[in-house]
């Protein structure tokens, strides 16, 4: 059974993340373990979830800890030398529901989830009626936020001189940024901070057409920094004081180059994907670190990769793809609610616009190519011999797609879609229009000559 995407598991409540789904799930995942903690977002249809998946769990012996209502962040960090369940969609329209499986606050990896997968398929049966677990309950959120503004403060500036809004979308942000920020001195604006799982603000994946309302706010008051969070508070979108999104490959080089120079690691490294921009490379470096990639989805995994290879003194000091951190001296999951307030601390001490006018903004874009879904491992394989052909100055990687980089710091990246018909192509350059122009026609060739045949 294909169950989990790379967000764990996601769908309508109807069709595919049911009751009866939450209920296997529970009783699957609870062979693994004596304790869980289990959490849920603002969903309509979440705390309903929550039950059939708690009992689950106590069905199969297990000792369930629930801690109510949380954003994502809250259930990873309560998880910490435990297991860990959130109910969640995250960014997905507000008919959908997921689940989300943590071991000591770090998501399930792949071999975990094809654990739970397999259990499924075969079928678990109750344990013994004399070995149900009990439920307890809870309540983490005040400690997290605590924690989040102690860590925070340690990296940067009393932010009491900022005024920063937060724009919640109706999701757990409401209950966890806005109150983090505060305590640690910012002056802030709560927009649509009051928790709705009708989502009736805006959508619930803040893009920069979705915060529109809320940009023209920012630029029309005296607000320094906007922040835009999803419906679990895992993503994070900044917007600057004129109302217009700053890049987020732009916040990954701010963040990855703090992180560096503040680490004491002879061998400091950031882990992100391979659509990031090589702004993130060019900082981190100036900065005397390095930067690791991994596929998309699967930070924890690359991080978890440079331990595993690391000589004395390496140490992964920043991890992160667009809108999504994590920051492993406070932990091991994503987590926007830190990334608002470490950011609204750095932009004390020195603002957004002057950390963002050493990071090198080139033009980017992002394009689809038609590919159906049984050409695409064909195409790709041609396009390890083709594109590099067809740019022969540039340096190749081809571990994540194919991946050209240039002396003048302009890249693209090519890669087939996870879940939809297309292969992605990615470039940034000064020239990225032309840049585009030829990586998409090498694309199409490929894709075209494995169509028809």
């Amino acid at each position: 059974m294909e169950l989990f995407g790379t967000a764990g598991i996601r769908g309508d409540v109807v069709e595919r993340v049911t009751p009866e789904l939450a209920l296997q799930v529970g009783r699957a995942a609870g062979q693994d373990g004596e304790e869980f903690v289990l959490g849920y977002d603002g969903r309509i249809t979440s705390p309903a979830l929550a039950d059939a998946l708690a009992a689950g769990l106590a069905s199969a012996g297990i000792e369930v800890v629930r801690v109510g209502a949380v954003p994502t962040p809250t259930l990873a960090w309560a998880s910490r030398g435990r297991r860990g369940v959130m109910i969640t969609a995250s960014h997905n329209p507000p008919h959908d529901n997921g689940i989300k499986l943590f071991v000591d606050g770090q998501e399930y990896d792949g071999e975990a989830e094809r654990r739970i997968s397999d259990r499924i398929d075969t079928g678990v049966a109750p344990t013994e009626w004399g070995r149900w677990g009990d439920t307890t309950a809870v309540e983490p959120l005040a400690e997290y936020r605590r924690a989040v503004a102690a860590y925070a403060g340690d990296y940067g500036s009393d932010p009491s001189d900022l005024t920063v809004a937060v724009d919640s979308g109706n999701g757990m942000s409401g209950v966890a940024t806005p109150q983090v920020l505060r305590e640690l001195g910012a002056d802030v604006r709560a927009v649509e901070a009051n928790v709705d799982g009708y989502f009736p603000a805006r959508e619930s994946k803040p893009t920069a057409e979705t915060l529109s309302e809320f940009r023209s706010f920012v630029a029309d008051t005296t607000v320094d920094i906007g922040i835009g969070h999803d419906g679990d508070s895992d993503r994070i979108v900044v917007v600057d004081s004129d109302g217009a999104v700053v890049h987020e490959d732009t916040i990954l080089a701010i963040l990855g180059e703090h992180y560096t120079r503040a680490s004491a690691a002879d061998d400091p490294v950031v882990v992100t994907t391979p659509n990031a921009s090589g702004r993130v490379d060019e900082r981190v470096s100036a900065a005397g670190g390095r930067v690791e990639r991994v596929h998309l989805g699967a930070l924890h995994e690359g991080i978890a990769r440079v331990r595993a290879d690391a000589d004395e003194g390496t140490a992964v000091v920043f991890a992160g793809e667009p809108w999504k951190h994590i920051h492993p001296a406070f932990g091991g999951w994503i987590d926007g609610v830190v990334s608002a307030a470490v950011l609204t601390c750095l932009f004390a001490s020195e603002s957004l616009a002057d950390r963002r006018a050493v990071v090198p903004e080139r033009p980017y874009r992002k394009v689809s190519v038609d590919c159906p879904d049984a050409a695409k491992a064909d195409a790709m394989e041609t396009l390890t011999e083709s594109l590099p052909a067809t740019y022969p100055e540039a340096s190749v990687s081809t571990e994540y797609g194919v991946r050209l980089s240039f002396d003048d710091g302009s890249w693209t990246l090519v890669r087939p879609s996870g879940t939809e018909p297309y292969v992605r192509v990615y470039a940034e350059s000064d020239d990225v229009d032309t840049l585009v122009e030829g990586v998409v026609e090498t694309v199409a060739e490929a894709v075209a000559t494995q169509s028809e045949g």
